[in-house]
């Protein structure tokens, strides 16, 4: 299959066997065939969560489900990808492959080990991290939570617990002090409707039975009756809380670092009706509910963080076209979907937009690069509509630790040998960076 970039396969191979060891990469590329020249300041780069790269994150809620038994885990994440370690090499890759941003994660979990006591080593050690990402010429994107909560918080009742909000704020007001001068933009929470997507969807949902399980065991080891775990927390209960925590977590990074742009985050799936068109307004309040509100009055910018799409009509969910294509993660492989839910941002919400997740988890690196192209079109669409989009996060820089899934689902730009470390650069990594460098989609 032909990747449309202007470079031979061949060349695009040779490149990413040599590493990026030395010289510059590549041309432009398909970048200068591109229609639309961007902004100076557009953000390029790629998305990255602290606990599915580091490794060994053992005070964590999700470090104890991976070894209790039954666990949702495939695999255990161990040391994961090793970025605790080598985030310079991570960060030298991203930059000579031509981005300009970094999206990360700074880890509760190690930064407040135990309640009330936060670790200054800990916290130099992601100020040592986004010192070396802004000399490496990169633009720090700082997530505060993404998924996973220090243990001592999940066995009293994670965001559950009444006061989870004026525990997540004093985390916040920590780190935003320590380390908020170093950031360019940051959030509060990855995805924060995550358990209303599980629980609207059979694909996920069918999860439910499982993960109760499994909670029920980590309840049991813990002798902590209230353990909960975000994704798969009762939503009638962690919503209304996870939306107060972000309305003090936003106002604790502000009062530390007034200058700092602060955002939320969504998952940001496109719904479409195979029938009546009202179905799709119903399913989208289904999904982000008060989360709206939330962001137009608490935040500085709005994260789309989108995959594919989902069909719904009379009866619920429309499983994929016979024959539809689908990504190893399940999804269906359609990226059109990122285009309609930047149009359904900028008109719900109305702030500033940035894409800080889209990606495709594929072994066949040319649907990566097909993808990219596709999703980019869209991008170019939405800014000749006069829609402000301000990024395109790629996730992710790495094949890192996907969840439950574990280490066979890989969304990476960059594969890693999780014996030696070694990071190998895909064609698809080139194109993309080859567009960035450009600055045209």
């Amino acid at each position: 299959m032909g990747n449309g970039t202007g470079i031979s396969r061949r060349g695009m191979i040779a490149g990413a066997a040599a590493g990026l060891a030395s010289g510059p990469l590549l041309a432009a590329g398909r970048a200068g065939e591109r229609k639309r020249a961007l902004p100076k300041d557009f953000l390029w780069g790629t998305a990255i969560s602290a606990y599915q790269s580091e490794g060994n994150n053992t005070n964590s809620d999700a470090w104890l489900m991976e070894n209790i038994k039954p666990s949702m885990f495939k695999d255990r994440s161990g040391d994961s990808v090793d970025s605790y370690h080598r985030f310079a090499e991570d960060f030298a890759i991203a930059k000579r492959l031509g981005f300009n941003c970094y999206r990360l994660g700074i880890e509760w979990a190690r930064i407040e080990p135990s309640e009330g006591e936060f670790s200054n080593a800990e916290l130099d050690h992601y100020a040592q991290m986004l010192e070396s990402c802004r000399a490496h010429g990169l633009k720090p994107v700082v997530t505060f939570n993404h998924f996973t909560t220090p243990l001592w918080f999940a066995k009293r009742g994670g965001f559950e617990a009444a006061d989870a909000p004026e525990l997540f704020a004093r985390y916040c007001d920590r780190a935003a002090k320590h380390l908020g001068g170093l950031m360019h933009l940051a959030t509060t929470f990855n995805e924060a409707n995550i358990q209303l997507l599980v629980h609207l969807f059979p694909q996920f949902a069918a999860g439910i039975p499982k993960s109760r399980e499994a909670i029920a065991a980590a309840a049991k080891a813990t002798d902590s009756p209230h353990f909960s775990r975000i994704a798969y927390a009762d939503p009638a209960v962690v919503t209304p809380i996870m939306q107060e925590a972000h309305r003090r977590g936003y106002a604790a990074i502000k009062a530390a670092r007034p200058e700092l742009p602060v955002g939320l985050t969504l998952t940001t799936q496109d719904i479409q009706s195979v029938g009546d068109p009202g179905l799709v307004a119903e399913y989208q309040r289904r999904l982000y509910g008060d989360w709206v509100e939330v962001a137009r009055s608490h935040a500085d910018f709005f994260g789309v963080q989108t995959y594919t799409r989902f069909r719904v009509g009379p009866e619920g969910f429309v499983p994929p076209p016979a024959g539809a294509e689908l990504t190893r993660a399940g999804y269906e492989y359609y990226p059109q979907a990122l285009a309609a839910t930047i149009r359904w941002a900028h008109k719900a919400i109305g702030k500033p937009v940035y894409i800080t997740e889209s990606g495709i988890a594929t072994d066949d690196d040319s649907r990566r690069v097909a993808f990219i192209d596709a999703a980019l079109d869209g991008v170019r669409e939405c800014l000749d509509e006069g829609i402000p989009v301000h990024s395109y996060l790629y996730w992710s820089l790495l094949d890192n630790f996907e969840w439950t899934s574990g280490y066979d689902v890989h969304f990476g730009l960059v594969s890693v040998d999780r014996q030696s470390f070694k990071r190998t650069v895909k064609p698809s990594a080139l194109h993309l960076g080859a567009i960035a460098r450009g600055n045209r989609i």
